[in-house]
């Protein structure tokens, strides 16, 4: 059976729909349509039911799939460990990072790894958390990192990193250096960043461990990305929680300072996820690899 068909059945199968496979595989519905009608004919049965409104499997094409998953694993692991063989190690790497990690550790990761292997080409797309999993679980890119575990039977979680995170505000913003107190959070204006960012659930998580939702917070602006939050908090609108590590620049210039609160310890890991059951190519193997040496290392956390 031919290896581009069997692909190209997987993923309507996934999808249930002829128009969002083609989408996915970036080619026409009539290459769909032939890849499928071809495989019917080879198998000489009818692999789905089509109507107007849906797509479903007939049960020879359940037997396939099971099948048609394992030759495509087996191929991707031979191509794997040929590319190994080669011992130029290239490709590509198609990541994923929420905003946190790709503003402020991405560029120590992606240096350490182009020294090590440069004939890898990379490209990152930066999003929030929730935007980079769909990308993952759509398969367009391989690998992402985000800043909070998301519970789906698709993907695989791994933490490699610990971050925390403060308040921060201009120096001066409070009348105390040492730690704020829960009450001067509820009567101080908060910028918060948008719905589906990792930074903001984990906020949530600990107001609420700590006995506050957000309707208890003054929540007065929300924004997509911690430069424009920091920028805000330095002209004097809100106070914000971000990673500490966001802030180093801003520390030494005077133009931030950062806070803890009673009560609230912040920690947090980064997560690395993939497809489950899905073999890795060997540049994302060798990425997640370098990553962890890094994580392991602690040679970016503060």
């Amino acid at each position: 059976m031919n290896y581009d068909r069997l692909k190209t059945f997987i993923t309507v199968a996934e999808k249930n729909s002829f128009s969002e496979a083609a989408k996915r595989l970036f080619v026409t519905q009539p290459t769909i349509t032939s890849h499928i009608k071809a495989l019917e004919e080879e198998l000489d049965t009818r692999l789905f039911e089509r109507t107007t409104k849906k797509v479903e499997m007939t049960p020879s094409a359940k037997i396939l799939l099971k099948y048609a998953r394992e030759i495509v694993q087996m191929n991707e692991h031979a191509h794997k460990e040929i590319t190994q063989l080669e011992r130029e190690f290239y490709g590509d790497l198609g990541m994923g990072c929420s905003l946190t990690i790709g503003e402020y550790y991405l560029p120590a990761f992606l240096k350490r790894f182009k020294e090590a292997y440069p004939l890898i080409q990379i490209q990152v797309s930066i999003a929030n958390s929730h935007s980079v999993v769909s990308q993952v679980k759509d398969q367009l890119i391989d690998v992402g990192l985000i800043e909070t575990p998301i519970e789906d039977d698709q993907l695989r979680m791994e933490p490699f990193l610990q971050d925390e995170l403060v308040l921060i505000a201009p120096p001066g913003y409070f009348m105390t250096d040492n730690k704020l107190s829960l009450k001067q959070i509820q009567q101080t204006p908060i910028i918060f960043r948008e719905e589906g960012s990792g930074t903001r659930a984990v906020v949530n998580y600990y107001m609420e461990q700590a006995g506050l939702t957000e309707d208890d917070l003054h929540v007065v602006m929300e924004l997509g990305s911690t430069e424009a939050i920091k920028a805000v908090v330095e002209s004097g609108l809100g106070v914000s929680f971000i990673s500490k590590n966001a802030i180093q620049k801003e520390k030494e210039l005077g133009l931030l300072q950062a806070y803890r609160v009673s009560g609230l310890e912040m920690k947090r890991n980064f997560y690395i996820t993939y497809r489950e059951k899905h073999v890795l190519k060997s540049a994302t193997e060798l990425f997640l690899e370098t990553l962890r040496s890094i994580a392991k290392e602690e040679v970016i956390i503060d």
